[in-house]
Formats: structure tokens, C-alpha cells, sequence
């Protein structure tokens, strides 16, 4: 026992003596930190680099697999979800791995922020981590193009006729991205290159700079009102405040970051054992127009605010206000590195952060849908309710036939069941007149489109019939105002009774 003591002694010392990194590894590791600072709301970012090494890992062993081409890449996933074992499990805990990572550095960077842990000397901290958010976004991004389903291959067109519009670089960087002006055999190997090598490497570079920083600075102090942040004091309060109550991170610190990073770990399990691996769905086909491609979860924002947009501001918005943001992120520790931390102190900093939260949210759950057109998920082969069958024609109950068939409730409800596309219909005969209704089946006009060419003449006939006996609680049916006006003025025109024109006395 003495002896293997002694031997992995000398390998130690050995290795240590030529490369040196084990006493600054340590050192590094049990470097002071603010007691106060051991909390809970501190492991963010621990659980940040944890993820990223789980998709490095899990993204080499796809990779192995994987054929960035246009032909075999959408193959190749399904080939990985039912014939290589656990090929599913993989792709999922790679899928799930990036939604949590891309949530995981959003909260981090709201803490950051809501704890004023930008202002003096971690300015440069901060900035290197508004790179690194987008970095993560960017890997997000380009992992769903390599799905190369539709709603990848729509949403890759929509993003390059969106990147197309920059001023004077908008042509070359479509082409830098998709390898030319379409979509073609070299945006795959584009998109690969981006996701595998290019924004990975940069990724880890800047993790690697941006762990270093918070080692060289410390560990944000935890604010406390009252405590101001001044360039000429604030190191030497740190130091001391350290060395008066610090503790050292390992163990005493880091226990709870690992307890967390552990709970993240199987949550992502628990997501990729449940819900599966992410897509994909339908191959990618040029022919079939994808009218509503929809992006992950953390980009369906950006896909209901495009949509509620006018057409008109919508080329200066996308670039203007993504410039101003991000600029005002990096500005910000440049501009506000003193002064208070506690957000008790700082309402501004409270409010603008709830604003970007409550806004980000709603949108998010507008994207959930298509935000620019009402929920179309009727179940048409619903009967129709019996009550608007009762004393009804042969026409007209041939017309409620017609409504059927032709799946008019996919757009329009009666009785409360139906569409939301289009109006109710359940007394549609009191605000049209039989003549408004013919026209508006057979010429469409608004939302709705023309079913002239989609029914004859009987079953129009039959089909208006049984709308004209839709009048709700028995209102009135619809009169046409401008023939009703002139059938009064023919009245007026008339003479009386007692002043006919061949009368006499």
C-alpha cells in the first residue's frame, strides 16, 4: 500500500514539475469568495458550462454519424432515431441539452444584471458574456437547420430573405451562408461547419476567457443597500472584505453549484426520456410551400413580433432594434460601472428587466400559434346541432348538408362549436340579406374566398337557403337598406287618396 502511496507520488510530481497545471488548478479552485456569495442564485453559470460540455460531448458523438448533405442528412436522423440503439436518446439529450443551455444563460445573464454584477472592474466579464449569449443562440439556430426538415428548410429561406435586406452586405452574406443564392448542396456543409467547428470553438474560447475573469476578479460580492460601487475603493474593500469572511469555493462553494448542475443534468434526461428527440419533421421539399415555419421555442418571439409588424417598418425594425439592444448591452458597464448594485436602489434596472421578461413571454405564447390568423382547428365532422334542423325545408335541409360537406365549419362555428377563422354564423340571416349571402359564397370577399368555381348552382341555392334561415332568437332578417329607402321615396312620390290628379270637387 506504501509503495502505490509512493508511486502515484512520484507520477504526480512528475507530471506536475513538467506541466505546472496542477498547483494553479487547485489554487484556482479554493480561491476565496464572499461568504454571502455561496447562494443559490450564484450557480447559473456553473450549470451553463456544465451543459456546454454535455453538448460537446453529445454533438461529437452525432457528428460521427451525421452526413451534412441535402440528399442523406434528413436520412440520417431517422436512421439515428430507429435503427442505431439509443440513437434516439442521443438526439434528444443533444436537443433538450440546447433548449436548457440557451435558458440557463438567459436567467444567468438576468441575475447578472438584476445583482449589478457588471459595474466595476467586471465590465469586460460582462461584455465577453453578451457574445457568449449570442454564441449560444447561434448554436441553437444552426442545430435546427441541420434537422433539415421543412420547418428548417422555410425558416433557413425566411432568415437569408431577411439577412438579404442589410444594406450593401445583405447579397454576400446570403451567399457566405448558404453557399450561394439558394438553398443548395452547400448550405448543409455551411450550416455543419457552423454548428460542429466555427461557433463551438469561438464558444469555448470565450467560456475559457470568461471563467478566467471571474478567477482573476472574484466572485460577485452579494449587493447590499447602501454599499457603493467606486472605481477607487471598491478592489480594496473586495480584498479585505474577503479575506475578513471569505470561504473557499472548493468545497465550501461549489457544492451547491455541483448539486445544481446535477439537478439540470437529469432534468434534461427526464425531457429527452419523455418527450423524445426534437423533429424531424417533414422532409425538406421545395415543392411544398410551408406557409408557417415555425423556429424553436426561444425564437418564437422573434417570429410573433415579425408577424404584428406593418410591412412598412418591418426591414428598419429588424435591424435597428437588434443593433440598439445589443449595443446597449455592451454600453452598459461602460456607462453604469459605479454606483449601487442592489436592485432595492435601482427601479429602472427592476422595471426594464420585468418589461423584457412579460414581453418576451407574451410573444413567445403569440408564436405558439400563427399570430397573424385565427386559430383554425375545427373538428368539422361535428354534426350540426339539431335545433337549426327543426322545421326546415327539403332545400334548406339539403343546403345544411352542403354546409357540411364542404367543411364551411372549419372557418365559421354555430351553436358555439366551430372555426374562429370567420364570424359566427348563428345569425348570419339577420345582418345579410339573401342577395348579400350569394354573393359573398359565390365571389368570397375579405378573409373568405370565393367558392364560385367549388359548388353549382343547386348546391349554392340550397346552401344560401339554409343560411337564410340562421336569424338567432328569431330576429328579423336582414332588409337591404338602399332598396328599402327607395321603395320609400317611390311612396312619397305618389299622390294621396284624397288629391289624385283626376279628381275634382
Amino acid at each position: 500500500m506504501a509503495s502505490l502511496k509512493q508511486g502515484a507520488i512520484g507520477i504526480y510530481n512528475w507530471l506536475e514539475h513538467r506541466l505546472g497545471l496542477f498547483k494553479p488548478t487547485m489554487e484556482a479552485a479554493s480561491h476565496p469568495i464572499p461568504i454571502k456569495s455561496e447562494s443559490w442564485l450564484y450557480v447559473f453559470g456553473s450549470a451553463a458550462t456544465i451543459l456546454l460540455g454535455l453538448q460537446v460531448v453529445t454533438g461529437i458523438l452525432l457528428a460521427l454519424v451525421y452526413t451534412p448533405s441535402a440528399n442523406e442528412a434528413w436520412k440520417t436522423l431517422h436512421f439515428l432515431n430507429n435503427d442505431i440503439p439509443l440513437g434516439w436518446f442521443l438526439r434528444a439529450i443533444h436537443g433538450w441539452g440546447s433548449n436548457f443551455m440557451v435558458a440557463i444563460v438567459l436567467i444567468h445573464m438576468c441575475q447578472v444584471f438584476l445583482f449589478g454584477a457588471y459595474k466595476f472592474p467586471r465590465e469586460l466579464t460582462w461584455i465577453i458574456g453578451v457574445f457568449l449569449l449570442l454564441l449560444t443562440l447561434g448554436m441553437a439556430f444552426t442545430g435546427q437547420v441541420l434537422r433539415f426538415d421543412q420547418d428548417a428548410y422555410w425558416g433557413l429561406g425566411i432568415g437569408a430573405s431577411i439577412t438579404s435586406r442589410i444594406p450593401f452586405i445583405g447579397g454576400p452574406a446570403v451567399s457566405l451562408l448558404l453557399g450561394g443564392p439558394i438553398i443548395g448542396g452547400a448550405t448543409l456543409s455551411r450550416f455543419f461547419a457552423l454548428h460542429v467547428f466555427v461557433i463551438p470553438g469561438i464558444l469555448l474560447a470565450g467560456v475559457g476567457v470568461h471563467v478566467w475573469m471571474v478567477l482573476h476578479l472574484g466572485i460577485n460580492d452579494w449587493p447590499m443597500p447602501g454599499r457603493i460601487v467606486r472605481k477607487a475603493t471598491y478592489e480594496r474593500e473586495y480584498h479585505q472584505q474577503t479575506a475578513k469572511e471569505g470561504i473557499p469555493f472548493v468545497p465550501d462553494g461549489a457544492w451547491k453549484d455541483g448539486c445544481f448542475a446535477a439537478i439540470i443534468i437529469l432534468a434534461v434526461i427526464a425531457c429527452a426520456l419523455f418527450f423524445g428527440p426534437i423533429g424531424p419533421s417533414g422532409q425538406p421539399d421545395p415543392r411544398i410551400i410551408e406557409t408557417a415555419p415555425k423556429p424553436d421555442f426561444f425564437f418564437l418571439w422573434i417570429y410573433a413580433v415579425l408577424a404584428y409588424l406593418p410591412p412598412s417598418i418591418e426591414t428598419p425594425i429588424m435591424f435597428i432594434v437588434p443593433t440598439l439592444v445589443i449595443g446597449g448591452m455592451l454600453l452598459l458597464p461602460l456607462v453604469f460601472g459605479e454606483g449601487e448594485k442592489h436592485w432595492s436602489r435601482r427601479p429602472v434596472a427592476v422595471l426594464t428587466l420585468a418589461v423584457v421578461a412579460v414581453s418576451l413571454g407574451v410573444f413567445t405564447r403569440l408564436g405558439t400559434y400563427t399570430p397573424w390568423s385565427p386559430i383554425m382547428d375545427a373538428w368539422t365532422a361535428d354534426s350540426i346541432p339539431a335545433r337549426y334542423l327543426h322545421d326546415r325545408t327539403p332545400l334548406e335541409r339539403q343546403g345544411a348538408i352542403v354546409f357540411q360537406n364542404k367543411q364551411c365549419r372549419n372557418c365559421h362555428s354555430i351553436g358555439g362549436a366551430g372555426g374562429l377563422r370567420g364570424p359566427a354564423l348563428d345569425a348570419v340571416a339577420a345582418h345579410m340579406t339573401y342577395d348579400q349571402l350569394v354573393r359573398q359564397v359565390v365571389q368570397g370577399g375579405g378573409n373568405m374566398p370565393a367558392y364560385g368555381n367549388a359548388l353549382n348552382a343547386d348546391e349554392t341555392t340550397a346552401l344560401v337557403g339554409f343560411l337564410s334561415t340562421l336569424r338567432g332568437n328569431d330576429l328579423n332578417p336582414a332588409i337591404d337598406a338602399s332598396q328599402k329607402l327607395t321603395h320609400t321615396s317611390q311612396l312619397r312620390t305618389l299622390p294621396s287618396p284624397g288629391h289624385s290628379s283626376g279628381s275634382s270637387e
